[in-house]
């Protein structure tokens, strides 16, 4: 089954983006399921890199890490990591810079899609 997961929330301050990630792992680890994220909107943050995070506290970028080696593939939204003046370089090397026309074929592919 192919899944795709949307997630447009902040890394941090709301916890919909960090329960699409977790979402997303847990059906990646299921045999037969091929999953793919697209961060959109505020959710481009989760991919920076250089998170610190307070200890005990959930951390994207390491969240990520995991995540990022069970999708095959974690795009985030060229304009509006341009909005928030995020550079190709400051992403988390699991995530390419993505497009809507990119979303769009995801989206046709996708026999489900989940919005966070």
């Amino acid at each position: 089954m192919n899944m795709l997961f949307i997630l447009n929330d902040p890394p941090y301050g709301s916890e919909r983006s960090y329960n699409g990630l977790r979402h997303a792992t847990s059906i990646a680890k299921t045999e037969g399921a091929d999953v793919r994220i697209f961060l959109m909107a505020d959710a481009v943050s989760c991919a920076k890199r250089g998170q610190k995070t307070p200890d005990g506290y959930y951390n994207l970028e390491k969240m990520l890490t995991v995540v990022g080696r069970r999708c095959s593939s974690i795009g985030a939204c060229g304009s509006c990591l341009d909005a928030r003046g995020v550079k190709p370089e400051d992403l988390h090397e699991s995530v390419h810079r993505s497009s809507m026309e990119e979303l769009t074929e995801w989206t046709l592919w996708a026999d489900k899609v989940i919005v966070y």
